[in-house]
């Protein structure tokens, strides 16, 4: 099996239809794009890349990433995926880690790359992201479904990346598990900010339109500027970050037009989504189906909730609403622990469960579930436990199941806090009560030794003095801060960065 086969079954049968719509306008056909991939694949055999070898593509979200992507799995090499906001330390980490035969990227970050990289000094072969033209054929590699397709790395802001395997047969997995949630219809124009998303658009035949948005930069997210893309092209179904969809919604809710009934559907995922926050995508978009997607790195999607169902959600004391389970996902909640689970039999694991309603953490197995990461024993061993040829895959998150088979969020597991009455208190519950008070923008809480802090962001006009007095009422904090921004994780810029918060509080 290859997985580009999908692409080129989707060319076949719509050849004439866009295959993506660039952020400057270009348009490029399932046809057109096929030919370039075939073109791109002979190029990079011409130069020595085969199967089995690793290539970083560090290329922004565009026609190009995607034409050197599909090239890389055509010859059976493995594509090496890297967020566009990747620090350089991360950089560095993430190519040792990979041990790549060739770079892919534009030329000015070739330079920058040259000049700041050790790491990337090191790769043989350097190659830039447009088309080469050559005479030689390329046929499809036949490769097998346990072999690597596509290298990228889990989010984590503190510690060591891991590097998460995806193999053709995975891949196949998590796109079978996608079509089932996403249900694509034949006149979809799809705008999605997930990169992995538009992989599966390609392999579906959905026109795609790459967002006129820089991830590296949240802050300058120009709302009107996407709207005017949504109207030019037709754009009726969107798959965003929460930050992305909020804005959007915000902004259409102020400006009412033909994209609040025009966009049909919209998914968002990769991070909380709080009740407040679906109210506000209602607004925006009230004829649109929302749909808000939970999910891993390792295991995407494993359950969803619709926003009107979120938004009627009351107080989050003990958990936030994540919703039913995807189709492929089975979802257990063990007891927390910070040891490797090792059980030999299923009858073993199920006997940990805990009972409905009970918190612990949230553990998943499907078809869709990532098996593997790239030469990190270690990391199998914590995060995985396989029975037989099952994988089940702890997902880190602490949640809990209720008896109408819901699942709820609680947060991290690794971020629950305990004070010194043996009460557990969630960061993430907090941030979704703190959110709610008046004159409060965001706000988390965090344990610096034995002292448990509030830290909160206040809106412009907020009178400082009666909000730390108001969450002083809801616990008795050893300290309330008051900052001007709270951190955010830089790919979805909805997370709070616990790590830099913490340095923050201690600098």
């Amino acid at each position: 099996m290859n997985i580009t086969q999908h692409f080129f079954d989707s060319a076949a049968r719509h050849p004439g239809k866009a295959a993506i719509i660039d952020r400057n306008g270009e348009v490029l056909s399932f046809g057109q794009l096929a030919e370039e991939v075939k073109t791109t694949a002979a190029y990079y055999r011409s130069k020595g890349i085969g199967r089995g070898d690793r290539v970083l593509v560090f290329v922004p979200m565009s026609i190009p990433l995607y034409r050197s992507v599909l090239a890389l799995f055509h010859i059976g090499a493995v594509a090496v995926f890297l967020d566009e906001w990747v620090s350089r330390e991360r950089l560095e980490i993430c190519c040792r880690m990979a041990r790549c035969k060739a770079f892919i990227a534009p030329f000015k970050l070739r330079t920058l790359a040259f000049l700041l990289s050790p790491e990337l000094r090191r790769v043989p072969v350097w190659l830039g992201e447009k088309v080469k033209q050559t005479n030689a054929a390329s046929s499809v590699e036949e490769v097998s479904g346990n072999e690597t397709a596509l290298i990228t790395f889990t989010t984590g802001s503190t510690g060591i990346p891991k590097a998460a395997d995806r193999t053709h047969a995975f891949l196949q997995a998590q796109f079978d598990a996608l079509i089932d949630e996403i249900s694509p219809a034949a006149d979809d124009v799809d705008m999605p900010v997930l990169p992995i998303v538009l992989l599966l658009n390609l392999g579906s035949g959905i026109t795609s339109v790459v967002a006129n948005y820089n991830p590296r930069k949240p802050k300058t997210l120009d709302a009107a500027k996407i709207r005017a893309q949504i109207l030019s092209h037709g754009v009726n179904r969107l798959i965003c970050s929460p930050f992305l969809a909020e804005e959007l919604a915000r902004h259409s809710a102020q400006h009412p037009g033909k994209d609040s009934t025009q966009l049909r559907r919209i998914f968002t995922g990769g991070a909380p989504v709080y009740p407040d926050q679906a109210a506000t995508m209602q607004r925006g978009f009230p004829q649109a189906a929302i749909n808000i997607v939970y999910g891993s790195t390792e295991a995407e999607p494993i359950s969803r909730i619709t926003a009107p169902q979120l938004a009627q959600q009351g107080e989050l004391s003990k958990g936030l609403a994540v919703g039913t389970l995807a189709k492929a996902a089975t979802v257990i909640i063990l007891p927390v622990t910070t040891s490797p689970i090792e059980v030999s039999t299923q009858d073993e694991l199920l006997a940990l469960q805990l009972p409905h309603g009970q918190t612990g953490e949230i553990v998943v197995s499907g078809p869709h579930v990532l098996r593997h990461y790239i030469d990190n024993p270690e990391a199998v061993k914590q995060n995985k436990i396989f029975i037989g040829n099952q994988v089940w895959h702890r997902t880190g998150d602490a949640g809990y199941m209720d008896a109408q088979g819901q699942l709820f969020l609680c947060g991290r597991c690794a971020s629950l806090i305990t004070d010194a009455q043996g009460h557990i208190l969630a960061p993430f519950l907090w941030e979704g009560k703190l959110r709610m008070l008046p004159g409060v923008t965001a706000g988390t809480i965090l344990q610096l030794g034995e002292k448990i802090m509030a830290i909160i962001e206040p809106d412009k006009n907020a009178d400082q003095e009666k909000v730390k007095a108001t969450v002083q009422n809801l616990y008795a904090f050893h300290e309330i801060r008051i900052i001007a921004h709270l951190p955010r994780d830089p790919r979805h810029f909805s997370k709070v960065d616990y790590g830099k918060l913490k340095e923050m509080m201690t600098a």
